[in-house]
């Protein structure tokens, strides 16, 4: 059984037939060399490092070099151990007080402009903010922009957007009743999950959004962003459907998770899950009058 009308593959192919002559030994032709270098751009590779290959198996690691020890001053208590709980690639407390500052969402979206701490950003094409109406008092959550989303800076826009648009407008609603975001505003390269660190230095961004809007519902749309939201490590199948009350930053809200859509292509049947979660995310909708 397919809802919402979109069938099909879910793999966005570039171009390349891995049966076909890509798979020949012979030389590549420019749209074959476009496809490789469109492949390749997807999984996230953007630095060549040598004009030829290298059998990295036939070379033996290299010998390392004996580093004589410093003698320590006479007294001195011996060095600790360097920390290695930190975040990488940035400090949380910069990312809070930045959004703490901003006063408006405008604002917000200029505070993550100037904010450099997730290396996130110098991989992405832009800054993917948010989409649909800042208004609306129906917030929808993801997990992270793909590449369609990265090229044209909105969330939920390419294949995945589609069936969004197509489960919203199954239950009456549409994205001029509703706000979406991402835990996230930039693509990770290769559509990767996000790393903890990555999502920590991007959270108080995505919470002062949310304080910002005070939506009066909120749905989680796939297993990542219900863990950020649901503050849990339970998986997406065991919560999915299950109404809860969640403190976003300073914003208590009831809270609905539900499958991805990105999911819900790869998985046809569990649309009918999918849909039963949207029932009950409409019914909270009417009795709270917000469409």
């Amino acid at each position: 059984m397919h809802l919402w009308g979109l069938e099909g593959d879910w793999f966005p192919w570039t171009g390349c037939d891995i049966t076909g002559p890509m798979s020949q030994d012979r030389p590549l032709n420019n749209a074959e060399l476009l496809s490789v270098l469109d492949w390749y751009r997807a999984a996230g590779v953007d630095l060549a490092v040598l004009d030829e290959p290298v059998d990295r198996f036939a070379q033996k690691p290299p010998m390392p070099a004996a580093i004589p020890p410093r003698a320590a001053p006479a007294g001195a208590a011996p060095a600790a151990p360097p920390s290695l709980s930190g975040p990488v690639g940035g400090d949380p407390s910069e990312a809070r007080q930045l959004a703490a500052s901003a006063q408006s969402l405008d604002a917000l979206r200029a505070a993550l402009e100037r904010y450099d701490g997730c290396g996130l950003k110098f991989r992405a094409t832009q800054l993917v903010f948010a989409d649909g109406n800042p208004d609306a008092k129906i917030m929808l959550i993801g997990e992270a922009p793909g590449a369609e989303e990265d090229r044209q800076g909105k969330p939920f826009v390419g294949r995945s957007g589609q069936l969004l648009d197509r489960m919203l407008g199954a239950i009456g609603l549409d994205r001029t009743s509703v706000y979406i975001v991402n835990t996230v505003p930039w693509r990770p390269p290769g559509n990767r999950t996000p790393t903890p660190e990555e999502m920590e230095l991007c959270l108080p961004f995505l919470n002062r959004q949310v304080e910002l809007v005070a939506p009066r519902l909120v749905m989680t749309l796939g297993g990542p962003a219900m863990q950020t939201v649901f503050k849990t490590t339970s998986g997406i199948i065991k919560m999915r459907g299950r109404w809860q009350d969640v403190t976003i930053g300073t914003h208590t809200v009831p809270a609905l998770p539900t499958l991805h859509p990105a999911y819900l292509l790869r998985n046809p049947p569990a649309k009918q899950q999918a849909w039963r979660d949207l029932l009950s995310f409409r019914q909270r909708v009417d009795e709270l009058g917000l469409a």
